[in-house]
């Protein structure tokens, strides 16, 4: 967030100058706000008398009125809003003969929003609804319209649509972008497929995830004389939205996809997403492509960067694929199997160059007919979700690296890199600490060494007790991966040069490195002087698409394991802190709590920081990260998204506890 200007103070005769500031206005639950400034240690501290109609989680100008006292917080009042981070609401409907109010259901305070007789849309006095703010003039209250009645919504709907909702992001897209989509031709132009490097007559296919539907890559194939031709074909979403119509700004707003355990919310509408752009088989579609001749032995000869029209021959699943892989028998067997050694072969040059192999399970569950969750399925990488990784990785750095070698006037062309800095030391001294008690060495003279120390332990730790936990604090010590046109590499992946060219149905950054990618190819060097303004706002919203995320997959969680209260399982400490300790059940992956206040008849515990434990006072009994422990299910709490789990004390461990405590 910025500084924008100056305010002034008069003080004893003397005018004193008082800053204003950009910032996100955070509303505690008992109505106080703070400016949260990007650039500034403490927030500003704005008393609901001020908020100016600005709202919980809105981008606001705040105008300093008060200077910070000693141990104190600068006050400030807010001068305008300038972003609204939440346009929809839930509540009730209180309708009288001449006008409604709409009661929103929140945590933090708001006000009622009026709602004229027009605007109630069918709804009935009293009814749950969901209504959309559409102005709110300063002394005035908010104006709204009813967009849908919650009457016979399943709670788990309506929880997801108000995660959604909670975290910025629209339910609906207006009518203003769905007819603009609907004039999109569906059929591609003749002259449009000459302008192009024509694929169709090259074998090409997708492989992606069994219930996916935008399919935003594709992979073709042909033998060369040395070696092979092989594309990395992406939807070409940058033909169908244009820059500043009303689809691209809706699209530059929402800048990601939301993925919840039962549906997507998506960034772009279903006609573009799924139809236009999706490269379904044995249709004709644009695409935007890198194109590599690649030797047997998995080196780049030269590749070409373009926009192309390809035609996709087979839609392959991952599970498909393994298949194919693992048996070596099944339809285009020869390319999958030459595409996944080159994979192979080049993630086993990534890791050797300093890339770090961290790897990550993903739990999905299974619903039934209502979205309720009925099981959970743990999803691992396997070679054919590498195969896919490693060419994507491919076509995101060589596309960085062209862009990142044009200089104009000794200045680079404004570009949204992706970028991944340097572990935080605060955090990496503590972890290299703490991995030496379990006989690991870490080596931290230098980016490089610490890249290597990391993949030595994760290596080293397969397998035995300590490997959850360590592989768990390695990546908290991790910086976070955000765009940004100061190319500082990607620490992670090991490349000087990284960008996301590879899923611009899903994301807004893609959209914007095609653009760019485009105009240079073309010889047209646009600085774009709001390039980091919009690298900025699609990181905050892709971490808002991960807070969403989260707390969908909590959600459901605590669902699913409302079947199983009273019951116990086995588990391994996730976490710990001053007032207790998380547990992830082996068999479900769903964490819970083990609070403090439930062991005080075992023994007093503190936190130990630097062991990441807690320990007994009296009985010397510890939990520590990665301990495995057994719990049971005592609350399932569904409004707060709570998991409560309590240890399982054996018979003889309380007796020994009480004689302890009694001598």
């Amino acid at each position: 967030m910025s500084k924008k200007r100056a305010g002034k103070k008069k003080e004893k005769g003397k005018e004193r100058v008082l800053p204003t500031w950009t910032g996100k206005l955070d509303i505690t639950r008992s109505g106080m706000g703070f400016v949260v400034i990007d650039q500034l240690e403490q927030d500003v501290l704005v008393r609901p008398s001020d908020f100016n109609t600005a709202m919980h989680g809105d981008t606001v100008e705040v105008r300093v009125t008060k200077p910070a006292a000693r141990n104190g917080r600068m006050q400030g009042v807010v001068s305008r809003v300038i972003d609204r981070k939440q346009q929809a609401f839930v509540g009730k409907l209180e309708i009288s003969k001449t006008f409604a109010f709409f009661l929103p259901e929140s945590d933090k305070p708001m006000p009622d929003i009026f709602v004229p007789l027009s605007n109630v849309n069918g709804a009935t006095n009293g009814a749950r609804v969901m209504v959309r703010m559409l102005e709110w003039e300063p002394g005035k209250k908010p104006l709204g319209e009813v967009i849908e009645v919650l009457e016979d919504v399943a709670e788990n709907d309506l929880a997801m649509k108000e995660i959604i909702l909670e975290n910025g992001f629209p339910l609906t897209f207006s009518e203003d972008v769905l007819e603009e989509t609907a004039r999109i031709p569906e059929i591609l132009s003749q002259a449009d497929i000459a302008a192009r490097r024509d694929f169709r007559e090259i074998l090409t296919f997708t492989i992606d995830p069994v219930d996916a539907r935008d399919f935003d890559d594709a992979l073709s194939i042909r033998k060369l004389k040395s070696g092979y031709e092989i594309g990395v074909h992406i939807a070409d979403v940058s033909y169908y939205v244009q820059p500043d119509t009303a689809l691209d700004k809706e699209a530059y707003q929402r800048a990601t996809s939301v993925y919840l355990p039962d549906r997507v919310n998506p960034m772009l509408p279903e006609r573009i997403s799924n139809e236009l752009c999706s490269l379904r088989p044995h249709e004709d579609k644009f695409t935007f492509s890198a194109v590599f001749h690649i030797t047997a032995k998995g080196e780049v000869k030269e590749h070409w960067l373009g926009r192309t029209v390809i035609h996709s021959n087979h839609r392959f699943t991952y599970e498909e694929v393994q298949e194919v892989i693992e048996s070596e028998e099944g339809l285009y067997k020869e390319e999958l199997l030459l595409l996944n050694n080159l994979a192979q072969k080049f993630r086993k040059q990534r890791f050797k160059k300093g890339a770090i192999n961290f790897s990550s399970q993903e739990v999905r569950f299974k619903l039934d007919e209502q979205r309720r969750p009925i099981g959970i399925m743990i999803k691992e990488s396997k070679e054919a979700h590498q195969l896919i990784e490693e060419f994507m990785l491919l076509a995101n750095r060589y596309v960085a690296e062209y862009i990142g070698k044009i200089e104009v006037n000794k200045k680079s062309i404004p570009f949204p890199y992706r970028v991944h800095d340097q572990p935080d030391e605060e955090k990496l001294v503590p972890f290299a600490a703490f991995a030496r008690k379990f006989g690991h060495s870490f080596d931290t003279k230098s980016p490089e060494k610490i890249a290597a120390s990391f993949n030595q332990l994760l290596q080293d730790v397969q397998g035995h007790p300590e490997q959850h936990v360590l592989e768990q604090l390695g990546i908290r010590t991790m910086a976070k991966a955000i765009y940004t046109t100061k190319n500082i590499g990607h620490y992670g992946l090991g490349f000087e040069h990284y960008c996301h060219f590879t899923s611009p149905i899903r994301r807004y950054p893609d959209v914007l490195v095609h653009r760019v990618l485009q105009d240079a190819l073309d010889s047209k060097f646009v600085f774009d002087k709001k390039m980091e303004e919009k690298c900025k706002h699609s990181s905050e919203r892709e971490r808002a698409a991960m807070e969403s995320e989260r707390a969908g997959n909590k959600y459901k969680q605590v669902e699913y394991m409302q079947n199983f209260l009273g019951e116990e399982f086995d588990g391994v400490i996730s976490g710990v802190s001053s007032f207790g300790f998380w547990v992830e059940t082996v068999e479900h992956k769903c964490e819970g709590l083990v609070s403090i206040a439930s062991l005080s008849e075992v023994d007093d515990f503190r936190l130990i920081e630097s062991d990441y434990m807690l320990a007994g006072l009296r009985s010397g009994r510890k939990f520590r990260m990665g301990d495995k422990v057994r719990i049971r299910v005592v609350s399932a709490n569904l409004d707060k998204r709570q998991l409560d789990y309590e240890w399982v004390i054996t018979a003889s461990l309380k007796e020994h506890s009480k004689k302890k405590n009694n001598g």
